[in-house]
This record gives structure tokens, C-alpha cells and sequence, in this order.
């Protein structure tokens, strides 16, 4: 269960990396929507996808400690 959760939370931070990063660019290019989205949308999404990964790799390390 460990390894899915650390795995997981690795996947999960790095996509909302790679989203957020995608988001700024092309807000930086001065389009205000990407892939019918708006950039503010895909920058909050990216935010949300590093939360849940930073609370899955916490839910490892939390574990590790009670084992």
C-alpha cells in the first residue's frame, strides 16, 4: 500500500508540476485560454494535483512512523 501511495503522490505532484508549468507559458505567450480551458482554471488544477501528491507522499511518511 506504501509503495502505490509514494508512487502515486510522485505521479500525481509531477503532472500538477507539469500542468501548472504548461498554464504559465501559455499565459506568458498571452493566450488567455489553452485546450478550451482558461489558464487561471489549468494553474488551479496544477495547484490541486501537487496538494493531493504532497498529502499521499505525507500519508507514507506518517505511516512509516506508526510501522
Amino acid at each position: 500500500m506504501n509503495t502505490v501511495l509514494l508512487r502515486g503522490g510522485q505521479l500525481i505532484g509531477l503532472l500538477g508540476i507539469l500542468l501548472m508549468l504548461v498554464s504559465v507559458y501559455a499565459r506568458f505567450a498571452g493566450k488567455f485560454t489553452f485546450g478550451g480551458y482558461q489558464t487561471g482554471t489549468l494553474l488551479l488544477a496544477g495547484m490541486g494535483a501537487v496538494v493531493v501528491g504532497c498529502f499521499f507522499l505525507l500519508w507514507v511518511i506518517a505511516d512509516r512512523d506508526r510501522g
